[in-house]
């Protein structure tokens, strides 16, 4: 699954500013910069914040990270009954017997 606005609307733990875009201009407030609010693209720290909101959310749901890799998360139903997701930048992987919780993630 691919998660085209990973690191899009990512909650921020600074305050972060940033000059306007070039072509963005107001008369007489040139020199102003913005407050970012969320995180965007190319932001050093979107990533960042992009795992720790994934990481917050599928722990809600039951998931845990894997001590061997932290971009791991297993939710076990029963020994042989479970789901891994493998998370890589903006990618999940979901390994799963069972399709419709396959699609149910998809959703």
């Amino acid at each position: 699954m691919d998660v085209n606005t990973a690191f899009l609307h990512g909650d921020l733990d600074k305050e972060i500013y940033m000059e306007l875009s070039k072509g963005f201009t107001i008369k007489r407030k040139e020199d102003y910069v913005c407050k970012l609010k969320k995180s965007l693209y190319g932001l050093k720290q979107a990533p960042r914040q992009w795992y720790k909101k994934f990481e917050s959310v599928i722990g809600e749901q039951g998931y845990q990270k894997t001590t061997s890799d932290h971009f791991v998360f297993v939710q076990k139903f029963s020994d042989d009954d479970f789901v891994i997701l493998l998370l890589y930048v903006d990618d999940i992987l979901i390994v799963d017997r069972n399709v419709s919780r396959i699609d149910k993630l998809n959703k």
